[in-house]
This record gives C-alpha cells, sequence and structure tokens, in this order.
C-alpha cells in the first residue's frame, strides 16, 4: 500500500500543472498567420454594365461583354498577437491585434475580344495593405484539460491603406473602400503545457468585400469595375501564456 502511494506521489509530481481556466483569465497569444484571400472577382461583367468602354481599353482593364477578367489577390504571412479574456471558464472572448498585411493585386484572365483587344496576361497593379482588428467569442470545450478544442465566431473590421493601385496601360489611378466590415468564423485548439503556457493552431475565415473604382480624371469621379471579395482564410500557429 506505501508502494502504491509512493508510485502516485511520485507520478503527480513530475506530471504537467495544468491551470484551470476560470472567469477573469487572461491569455496572450502570439501566432505566424498565412492570410490567403479567397478572392471572387466580377471584374469583366462589373465593367461591361458599367459601360466603359475606351476607358477599359485606356486602362488595359478588359470589360467587354464576355471578358474573363478577374482581379487577383496574393498570400502573405504575418504576426499576429491576440488577447483572450474567459467571461466564463468556457467561453472568451479574444481581440486579434494583427499587423498591417500587405498583397499584391494582379489582372487575370485578360484575353478580351474586339473591340478592345489584347491579352495582357497576368499583370501587377500594385500593393494594398489592409489592417483588419478582429473579435471573436469562443466556446472552450476542455479548459481545464491538456488538449482544448474551440469554435468562435465574431466580426473584422478591416481599414485599407497605401494602396497605391494603377492600371496596367496608361496608368489611371484604381481605388478600394477604405473601411470594411465582415464576418469572422474561427476554429483552433490549446495544448496546455503546464504553468500556464501552451501551443495554439487556429484557423479563421473573414468575409471581406470591397468595391473597385478607376479615374481618368486624377480622382474627380470615379467608376466601379469591379466587386471584388477578399475573403481570406488565416491559418495560424504560436505560443501563449495564460495569466
Amino acid at each position: 500500500m506505501k508502494k502504491s502511494l509512493l508510485v502516485v506521489a511520485l507520478l503527480s509530481a513530475f506530471a504537467p500543472v495544468l491551470a484551470q481556466a476560470e472567469a477573469g483569465d487572461i491569455v496572450v497569444r502570439l501566432r505566424a498567420a498565412s492570410v490567403s484571400p479567397d478572392e471572387k472577382s466580377k471584374l469583366g461583367s462589373v465593367s461591361a454594365a458599367a459601360g466603359l468602354g475606351g476607358l477599359a481599353s485606356q486602362g488595359g482593364l478588359h470589360g467587354n461583354i464576355g471578358s474573363d477578367a478577374l482581379l487577383s489577390v496574393d498570400n502573405n504571412v504575418i504576426p499576429e498577437l491576440d488577447i483572450s479574456y474567459y467571461v466564463t471558464k468556457n467561453i472568451a472572448l479574444e481581440l486579434i491585434l494583427a499587423t498591417g498585411t500587405r498583397h499584391d493585386v494582379h489582372l487575370t484572365n485578360n484575353a478580351a475580344a474586339a473591340p478592345l483587344g489584347g491579352a495582357l496576361g497576368n499583370e501587377n497593379l500594385g500593393s494594398v495593405n489592409l489592417l483588419p482588428p478582429t473579435l471573436t467569442a469562443q466556446w472552450h470545450f476542455n479548459p481545464d484539460q491538456t488538449i482544448d478544442p474551440y469554435v468562435g465566431a465574431g466580426i473584422n473590421y478591416t481599414h485599407t491603406f497605401d494602396h497605391n493601385l494603377k492600371t496596367t496601360v496608361g496608368g489611371l489611378p484604381i481605388h478600394i473602400d477604405d473601411n470594411m466590415f465582415g464576418a469572422v468564423a474561427q476554429a483552433g485548439v490549446d495544448i496546455n503545457l503546464g504553468s500556464g503556457w501552451l501551443i495554439n493552431a487556429d484557423v479563421k475565415y473573414v468575409t471581406m468585400n470591397t468595391n473597385v473604382k478607376v479615374s481618368a480624371d486624377s480622382g474627380a469621379t470615379w467608376v466601379k469595375i469591379d466587386d471584388l471579395d477578399i475573403n481570406p482564410w488565416v491559418f495560424g500557429v504560436g505560443i501563449g501564456k495564460k495569466f
């Protein structure tokens, strides 16, 4: 009996000490996050409906009926800091403070028929910076266990800045909305290491919709050429500390 008690004591001494989640706890996580837009562009149909004609030709944005021209947005990897506040042991509010993420914007599938003519192929229109603070509410399934999966949902606000986009022909300025609001779905897992430390893996899907406009008179008037859904998947992995 004494030997059994000694074995139990030794195992308890060497087992990781998991800090049980309680209301009022704060967890800070630092992740490396891959931002992968799942964009949906309507460049051909929107610009054709706007009747751009010569403006589309001058700018190299071929919007005639039947055009398959699209705008594409490339991927980027950024650092992501988030702070979670536990309302209860299972419910947490997470504020995600990602740094600005820069993405190149390309014109693709630009094989227009006459009278606009020409196929410019994959042309780089420039880049845009996105600053996307996000707030989610999470449900943690096993807050007191080593493996604690969670799901969440929330809202996103994205501010765009330094968007120096230009058309491929003529150098006409392109403008996207300065502010975007969208919904967020989230799933992830915390692996508790003991003493409040954890490893985290997380995936989010963020809805972002913006109007894309072009100007032929130095910004005096703008014509909408695309209704662009950026909608990035954000895949993150990192470490965290519970306080």
